[in-house]
Parts: structure tokens; sequence; C-alpha cells
């Protein structure tokens, strides 16, 4: 582990986080461009969303020979995955082999949480603190803190009081929990409630789900890889990529070009019973129109609440479980291993939020309006302060003082997710106005990694040394974004998180890009060769 000295407090790039993005940028900025540059991360290790989420069940939802680096072939042939959906430990693992074939922990400062960077106009650096009080200058300041890193505890009364144990899923002990004998309630059904329940339930004496918004989710059908396929990737492992980089999510499949709307009753069925037991996202692409049209997305929808409704064998129970307010995957569409399954268990209990809403906690348990649940332990599955509340916890400073909360305080304004007006030299990965989490996050990692190397490589040749987004190329991308949102069933879904619903008080502003993984890049290809067109450089 390297350590901030007098020698290394000055730098060419300093990069905050340590997983995929930010192990990606070193490479490139060190190993590629020759700069002085070095990683900041808050935890002991790298892997970033993979270093902090070790709650049960924490798996990927991208399959695993997608959810892989392609930039190198010492990493493509030198890595084998046991599984078509890796779980945390696997992905950590991996995280650290490209670490280590990288060679880069050199260049990396453990347990350095960044508390605050701001940026010296006279000097033209980012001078960034860390909270043990080191203070490092950089002329290029990259976030790579990922866009579901800032854990969102909900603000429910008396948690103060209560008598148990309470972990969020985001926050994980790394030395794990017990469940065993214990009466867990489970608070959130979205992706990570979905995981985690079903392996909490093997253990724990009682399991009580408390529910607000029932939710979609499809079988992941996860299985350990055969040797055929290990070889077929390593065979294959430029096409795949190709098609990675072409599709509209980023993953290594292609949606298909048919319409729900258009295809006969009898054959959709079929089409999506195959779908079904091929399991995954790829239930998502098999038919064009589902994302665009609610005639199309409600013949998805009605499909995957009749699964529900003969999975799960209590009616009240497949009732509340199938009762989805919104459209199919127009919120992020979760995978899932006995997800319906598990309430089929004696030992799994349901609670619906909207009919008797949670009170407060009490030292025993969780009150609702109609009765008290006595719990030994809670688990808060409630996500993050998506895609900005990383962000926000660096207290970045730009020119003139202006603070980058106080800026965005009606919602994050950006140029491609790239740059935000008002902070020269500071660039974010998959930020806000990116495809972001609406996409396979390590195909858009290295396209944004490589448009940035990219950017301050041309800046080099031209002696330059400051860039800075403008304010017009930062208004024109916003409404770019809310366009590509608009034409899709996604912006309609008023409890998103795609919109920060789940954070009270903050703004409703849709952030990632919705246009499509492919779409994007050809507009940053198309910036990039119009001379950096939208960002002032000097």
């Amino acid at each position: 582990m390297s350590s901030s000295t007098q020698s290394d407090s000055h730098l060419d790039a300093l990069i905050i986080g340590a997983g995929f993005a930010g192990l990606y940028q070193l490479h490139s900025l060190r190993d590629r461009l020759g700069m002085r540059a070095q990683v900041l991360e808050a935890g002991d290790g790298v892997g970033g969303t993979w270093y902090w989420n070790r709650y049960p069940g924490a798996r990927c939802d991208s399959e695993s020979h997608s959810y892989m680096f392609y930039f190198d072939e010492r990493l493509v042939q030198g890595w084998e995955w046991s599984q078509r959906y890796p779980g945390q430990p696997e992905i950590l693992r991996y995280l650290n082999f490209v670490t280590d074939t990288l060679d880069l922990r050199r260049d990396i400062t453990f347990n350095a949480r960044v508390n605050g960077a701001e940026w010296d106009e006279a000097n033209r650096l980012w001078h960034v603190r860390t909270e043990d009080g080191r203070q490092i200058s950089a002329r290029y300041l990259v976030s790579a803190v990922g866009c579901l890193s800032s854990a969102n505890l909900p603000q429910i009364a008396g948690l103060e009081d209560f008598q148990g144990d309470w972990y969020h899923t985001g926050q994980w002990p790394h030395e794990g929990v017990d469940f065993t004998g214990k009466r867990v309630g489970v608070i959130g059904t979205g992706a990570t409630g979905i995981q985690a329940i079903p392996v909490i339930a093997q253990t724990a004496a009682q399991v009580t789900v408390f529910q607000r918004t029932a939710n979609y989710s499809i079988p992941a059908r996860n299985q350990p890889l055969t040797p055929e396929f290990k070889r077929e990737i390593k065979e294959n492992a430029t096409e795949i990529y190709a098609t990675m980089r072409k599709a509209t999510n980023g993953h290594a499949f292609l949606i298909d070009d048919r319409l729900a709307v258009a295809t006969p009753e009898e054959d959709r069925q079929e089409i999506y019973d195959k779908a079904w037991e091929v399991g995954g996202l790829r239930f998502r692409a098999v038919f064009k129109d589902i994302l665009v049209d609610q005639a199309a997305n409600d013949t998805a929808a009605d499909y995957i609440k009749d699964k529900i409704r003969q999975m799960v064998k209590d009616p009240k129970k497949a009732e509340v479980l199938a009762d989805i307010d919104h459209p199919f995957a127009a919120k992020r569409p979760p995978i899932d291993t006995n997800y319906f399954d598990v309430y089929n268990r004696d030992n799994v209990g349901l609670v619906d939020l909207r009919a008797t809403p949670i009170e407060r906690i009490t030292q025993a348990g969780i009150r609702t309006s109609d009765q008290e649940h006595p719990l030994d332990i809670i688990v808060f599955a409630t996500g993050f302060d998506a895609m900005t509340g990383g962000l926000f916890k660096l207290n970045i400073t730009g020119s003139g003082g202006r603070k980058l909360k106080d800026y965005w305080y009606a919602g994050p304004r950006t140029n491609l997710g790239l740059q935000v007006p008002g902070f020269p030299n500071l660039f974010t990965i998959t930020g806000p106005g990116s495809p972001s989490v609406l996409c396979n996050l390590p195909p858009q990692i290295e396209q944004h990694v490589e448009w940035i190397t990219e950017c301050l490589k041309t800046m080099q040749a031209k002696g330059a040394d400051r860039i800075e987004t403008t304010e017009d190329a930062a208004e024109q991308w916003g409404e770019e974004v809310e366009r590509a949102a608009r034409a899709t069933l996604l912006f309609g879904v008023k409890h998103s998180w795609y919109l920060g619903a789940n954070v009270p008080g903050k703004p409703r502003v849709f952030m990632p890009y919705a246009g499509g993984f492919d779409r994007y890049q050809k507009i940053c290809d198309q910036v990039a060769a119009d001379g950096y067109k939208g960002f002032a450089i000097s």
C-alpha cells in the first residue's frame, strides 16, 4: 500500500475510488499517458461496490462473461468465471486479479476517505483532503465513486430505541451476520432485498418482509459454466465485446427486432415462455417495444404477474406480490434465485406497507398501523442515494466557490455525464447524464475511461492544462437526457430511484441517459471529433 508523502502530494491526476472505474482510469493515465496518477480509496482493499456490498446473496445481474474488462488480453485469457452470474466474493477476487495483473496496488492509497476537494484557479490545481488530514494536489481530478455507493437509510422514528441489531445491505459487516434462530425483519424489496431474502430465510427462525412497492423479478437460472462455454468465451472474445459495445444496454446480447404488439398472442406466449426458461435480463430483450409502448409492456407485465400467482401458493401473499404499480423494467428489473418461492416457506411472512404502513421502530421490533412485529435483527435493503449521493459526500467546490451540492439543488447538470460547468479538470465516470445504471457497467466504464484518456492526451499534445464544459452544453445535454427518457416508459414512474424518489427532499429529475449505450458512444465520439465541442480547453 502506498502512503502519502511530501514527494507524491503533487500529481498529474488523482482518482477517487478503487472499483472497476478507478482501476482502469489509473492504468490508462499512468501506463498509457505516463502521468503521475494515484487512487484514493476509503476501504482497505480494491473492489468499490463489491468491496462494500457483502450482504447475503449479493450477486451481479450481468452475465459473468460480460461483467469484465476486455481492454487487455491478459485480463480476458487469464481469468475464468465459475458461474453464469458471479457472486460478490468471486467479483472481488476478479478485481484483485486485475489490480495485480496491471501492477496497480503501488499507486493506490487505502483507508483514505475524501471529505473535501477545492479548485485553485490561480494554480489550476485541485486540492483534495482526506478525513485523516492528508492533503494532495492534482492537475486533474477523476471521480470513480460509482453510481450506487452512498447508502440510503430511511428516516423511521425510533431506530435509536431498537434493542436488537440492524444493518444496511450497502454497509455490510465484513465478518458477516449470523441469522441462525433469529427473528429478522427486511425492509425493501428492490434488487437487493430480492437477492438477500431467500438466503436469510435459510437460517433465520422467522423472516418478516416489509414491502412498500411490489416488484417484478425474472429467475436468473444461475448455474456453473461448462468447460465448453468457458472455452467459447475466450475464443470469441473479440466478437462478444463488439456485441457489448453496440448493444443498447451494454450486454453481450442484442434486443430482438420485433414488436410485442404485432406478434400473435400464441406466438408471443411461446416467446415469453422460452425467455422465462433462459432467465435473466435476456427476458427484457425479446421485443423491442417493451420499454416504449404501454400495450407492449402490458403483455410482459401480465405474463410475470401470472407467474407470480402460480409460484406463490398463498393467494393473499400472491396478490400482494403481484400488485405491481409500474411498467415492467421501468424501474431496475431484478433477477432472482428462488425469490417468489421463498414465500411458500413457513418461516417467511409478508407485510403490505401500503395497507399497514410502518408507524415506528420500537425497542422490540417494528410497529405498523395494525400490530407490532417482534424482531431481533432489522435489515435495511433500501438502496442508495443513487448517482449524486457519492459525489456530494466528496464536498467538491469548483471555481468561484461554486459548491456541487448547491449547483445541483434542482438536479444534476452535466455534459455527457462526464463534466460539470464550473468544475474545471473534474471528470465523473458514469455520472448523472450518462447511461450509468441503465447499462452493464464494465463496457461503459471502458468507454468513459478511454474518452477521458484520449481527451487528456489531446490536451497534452496542445500544451493545454484546463478543460471545462460550458453552461450551454450542459443545458443542451440536460434537454437531450430528458427527451430520451420521455421517449420511454421510464419517465412516467414517479417513485423510481432513477428520479431520486427514494430519498426525501431530493429533486425529481431523471438522471441516467436512456437513449442507449450505442447512441451515447456515437455522441461522445462526435464531440471529440469536433474538437471537444462544448468544452473550453486552454
